[in-house]
């Protein structure tokens, strides 16, 4: 076995104490705080990369490609985890209607974004019971 895939196998183990640690964390911790969601995404990738890793040890899957899309499923579930744990309560104005005109938004600027469809919208948002 090389360096790549002991570096890959380490991060496996990273992920999964990271995931039992946030699983942990969210039993004793506040309800919905979303440590469970990203505790189980960890805990449920992390043999699924050492899965990746016995294939490519083996010979069953391409080396370079398996390695990038190992590296790849590593990084993404890891940052999908931190998105999760870190993100701010629900209702943050970027995942739902604006309530304020001072909300921030997750749309291109000048465009505001019901569920849909876009609409250019003007310094006054209507939708918001605002003249225009």
């Amino acid at each position: 076995m090389d360096i790549l895939l002991s570096i890959l196998m380490i991060l496996a183990g990273l992920m999964g104490a990271g995931g039992i640690a946030l699983a942990a964390a969210s039993a004793h911790g506040k309800p919905g705080a979303g440590l469970d969601s990203a505790g189980y995404q960890l805990l449920l990738h992390a043999p699924a990369v050492m899965a990746g890793i016995a294939a490519l040890d083996r010979g069953l899957i391409s080396r370079p490609l398996g390695i990038l899309a190992l590296a790849g499923f590593v990084l993404g579930s890891t940052l999908f985890a931190g998105d999760l744990a870190f993100a701010p309560s629900p209702g943050v104005a970027c995942l739902r209607w604006r309530r304020r005109a001072e909300a921030p938004s997750c749309s291109p600027p000048g465009f505001c974004s019901p569920p849909r469809r876009w609409r250019r919208c003007s310094d006054r948002d209507p939708a918001l019971g605002e003249a225009t």
